[in-house]
């Protein structure tokens, strides 16, 4: 196997802290390490995530907080110049700078890593270019990307990337299994506020919660706004640590996903809790979206809840065993495709292609050059 200098230029990998990237970036770069690659991760130093972090020095990659995109050029240039890939994640402050330049010092060993693609390209349709540009595209090797299906072609055809592969997130069973507690919800959500969410989180959680008193309800997840009228036998957590969220799977007696608007309408872009209840025992209610049964088998492995009225019977009419069978299969399912060791083979496969690619360029290059006759 080959062993890769991989650099990571993301969002953020110390704070967990009302974002999603930190726990993905996190669960791969752990297992690309343990697979014998050299990884680094370059973060800009943000107030926000400073004020916040609950994992300063990662064991699984060198981790460097930079101050700005010149900082970056000033200090750490040789590191990129000498990678096998580049990757630049989404939402990266001055992502559109901080592209061009991996792109100038690693000619053709770049990838944009989109952790929330249905979001991105609903800002390049409006014109918001504010980690992304349409003419960024086609200069990035490969476009790695959180959403599967149709969406990968579109964006081949529409912004014309030369190579895009599905990278979905992922969870680490090292971290996420089943965990004997007692049951103290009937249903959780773990999930930062987000306007274009709350709707269904109203439909399948709140308002359920409302109708059935009896029933016990529990949502962890920041930013959410002092005007949400959370119901009494709902209990609020601002922010559990990530070493928390298997406990607080194992206290349930069903989690629900529920998914962003754009991503919805895309299809195809399952949540990184989707595979961590699973890989915790824990049964999962989710909304309806395209390409979900790709992920978990609906009825098998996972319930589908359409409104209130389907949300409050599956909870209430499940047997006990239909739902210890879902968790079973989901589970099982998890182990055998979604674990973040399958993420890190295929980013390594990709990245093998990539190479392999830019060398029968080069010897195309040279043997194309005329020869000098002596």
């Amino acid at each position: 196997m080959s062993q890769f200098k991989l650099v990571f230029l993301g969002l953020s990998i110390t704070s967990s802290w009302g974002n999603g990237h930190a726990t993905t970036y996190r669960a791969l770069l752990k297992k690309l390490a343990a697979r014998g690659h050299e990884i680094t991760f370059l973060e800009r130093d943000l107030p926000f995530y400073a004020a916040n972090r609950d994992l300063a020095n990662p064991p699984y990659a060198k981790t460097f907080l930079y101050a700005s995109r010149e900082e970056l050029d000033d200090r750490y240039r040789s590191v990129v110049r000498d990678a096998d890939l580049v990757v630049v994640g989404s939402y990266v402050p001055e992502g559109v700078a901080v592209g061009k330049w991996a792109q100038e010092v690693a000619p053709e060993r770049t990838a944009f890593y989109d952790i929330d693609t249905p979001v991105t390209l609903a800002k390049l349709a409006a014109g918001d270019t504010e980690y992304l540009s349409p003419a960024l595209i086609p200069r990035y090797a490969m476009y790695l990307s959180f959403t599967g299906g149709p969406t990968l072609e579109h964006i081949a055809s529409r912004y014309g990337s030369p190579c895009v592969r599905p990278l979905y997130c992922s969870a680490d069973p090292d971290d996420y299994y089943p965990e004997k507690h007692e049951t103290r919800f009937d249903m959780g959500y773990l999930g930062t506020y987000s306007i274009d969410r709350q709707p269904m989180l109203e439909r399948l959680l709140l308002e359920p919660a409302r109708r059935w008193k009896e029933g016990r309800f529990a949502v962890a997840g920041a930013q959410y706004p002092a005007d949400v009228a959370w119901p009494s036998n709902v209990e609020h957590t601002t922010h559990l640590h990530p070493s928390e969220h298997r406990k607080f799977y194992a206290e349930q007696r069903f989690t629900l996903n529920v998914t962003r608007e754009a991503m919805v309408r895309a299809g195809w872009s399952p949540s990184v809790r989707l595979f961590e209840a699973a890989a915790c025992g824990t049964p999962v209610i989710s909304d309806a979206w395209a390409g979900l049964e790709e992920v978990f088998v609906p009825g098998r492995e996972i319930l589908i809840a359409r409104s209130t009225e389907e949300a409050l019977r599956m909870m209430r009419e499940t047997s006990e065993d239909q739902r210890l069978a879902l968790a079973s299969a989901a589970r099982d399912r998890f182990l055998r495709e979604h674990t973040a060791m399958h993420r890190a083979i295929s980013l390594e496969r990709y990245t093998r292609e990539l190479l392999d690619q830019h060398t029968r360029r080069s010897r195309v290059a040279v043997s194309a050059e005329p020869r000098v006759q002596s």
